[in-house]
């Protein structure tokens, strides 16, 4: 047999696939990557109060490992050196810019080392890198020595397995849902699914918003979903007990895991959000008088605000429901410019350092191009954020909405935020706009 000239040979071979020319990279390798945060239970700091997660959600299934949250990013170059990130949860795509991405030498472990920081939710992961592997750390720098081990690897497309086991049910749907078991201190839930094969999507909701996009799967009688964002690490492990009826457990970061069950309704509700937060007897009008980052005294006496109706956002930077809600409000007001009617938020931060809060507003509110004020109106301990609205029964949830007249009188408070991860946000969004117009309306007649 003759052989073939050496040039052909190689012609047939980069034609077939078998090697890869030009992917050499200084950096990351571009493409799709499997991060895994190893929030192993056995790290979750004990509760007096809880009781041990019961056999039937113990979730070792295959190659499932439990106590692992996945999630995938994508990294794609802008140019020859340069490239940015995005965090993949079901629909939703977060953007982790370039000048938010930094790279070291490690002289200890003679190894390369990137950063990469989450600005506006105060954490940031920092891990060694050598082809097609990361491995390190995320940080939380606003809760005290809080580090979950990190590590990911390249071209792994899946998030929780490459699993097809037949689901034992179709999860679509509401699901009426009790949270809190462990701590015998249930709340309120509705699961809201879709599932396509394997693959399952949707979100929980509370009476104090949702828990964003959730992303997973469903392997026979079991199914895992997850979310990271920069802010919350959330893992969700359940169990089908029947075509009705489920059971599992849910993670938050390492520092708090309860069990929870949940009931197929369709119909299932929720408090009505207008009505968990409102004002105490003998006020019938809100007042404040806070600071900006820059230092300005902003209240509604303001005479920027004087004869317009206002929306009071409560909220906190660390908070990926009040970021929804922010990003809403910024669209709606850019699409629906008007002069009768105003919005102050009020941001509740967990940094105790007044300089180091509004480092955080000013980078909170340059990001998402927020045109009205941001001002620092307290801690985002609960029970210390009330004494700064002395006239609310309580501050529930972050984010709210408070909705002024003209004359600041309370038309109405809204609890939490639906946000587009729920089958809510649509008609939010709709309800919203009606309100609001009349609100400026309302203005004008006064």
């Amino acid at each position: 047999m003759s052989k073939l000239p050496l040039s052909i040979f190689l012609s047939l071979l980069l034609a077939g696939g078998c090697i890869e020319v030009g992917e050499q990279y200084s950096k990351l390798p571009p493409g799709i990557w499997r991060g895994v945060l190893k929030i192993d239970p056995e790290f979750i700091s004990p509760n007096p109060k809880a009781k041990p997660l019961p056999d039937k959600v113990n979730m070792k299934y295959d190659d499932v490992t439990p106590g692992e949250l996945p999630f995938n990013f994508e990294v794609t170059y802008d140019n020859d050196t340069t490239f940015h990130i995005e965090i993949i949860n079901g629909e939703e795509r977060i953007l982790v810019p370039g000048e938010n991405i930094s790279f070291g030498h490690s002289r200890q472990r003679v190894r390369d080392t990137i950063r990469i920081e989450f600005p506006v939710f105060d954490s940031y992961i920092i891990a060694d890198f050598a082809g097609n592997v990361i491995e390190g750390e995320w940080v939380v720098k606003n809760r005290e020595n809080y580090t979950i081990p990190f590590v990911a690897k390249h071209r792994k497309p899946y998030r929780f397995t490459v699993l097809k086991k037949k689901p034992a049910a179709d999860l679509s749907g509401k699901w009426e849902t009790t949270f809190g078991l462990k701590e015998n201190d249930p709340y309120p839930a509705i699961g809201d699914f879709k599932q396509e094969g394997n693959r399952l999507t949707g979100t929980f909701m509370t009476e104090t918003g949702d828990y964003r996009f959730l992303e997973g799967t469903v392997q026979a009688d079991k199914f895992w979903l997850s979310v990271f964002d920069g802010a919350h690490a959330f893992l969700f492990e359940g169990k089908i007990l029947n075509d009705n009826e489920l059971t599992g457990a849910f993670y938050s970061g390492k520092h708090y895991v309860t069990t929870w069950t949940a009931k197929r309704n369709e119909q299932a509700t929720l408090t009505d959000p207008d009505s968990l937060t409102y004002l105490l007897p003998g006020y019938d009008a809100l007042r404040f008088s806070f600071e900006n980052p820059d230092g300005k005294v902003i209240s509604l006496d303001n005479p920027e605000y004087r004869g317009k109706a206002k929306i009071i956002q409560i909220l906190g930077t660390w908070c990926p429901n009040c970021r929804d809600e922010t990003k809403f409000l910024v669209d709606y007001f850019n699409k629906n410019k008007t002069d009768k009617v105003a919005v102050i938020a009020l941001a509740f931060e967990k940094r105790k350092d007044r300089a180091q809060a509004n480092r955080l507003i000013r980078t909170y509110k340059e990001k998402f191009k927020m045109p009205y004020e941001m001002v620092l109106a307290g801690s985002s301990d609960k029970k210390e954020a009330v004494k700064a609205l002395p006239m609310l029964n309580h501050i529930l949830s972050y984010p709210t909405m408070i909705f002024l007249d003209r004359n600041n009188k309370v038309l109405r408070i809204h609890t939490g935020f639906y946000g587009p991860a729920t089958s809510e946000y649509a008609a939010f969004v709709q309800e919203f706009d009606t309100f609001v117009e009349g609100m400026g309306d309302q203005s004008l007649r006064e």
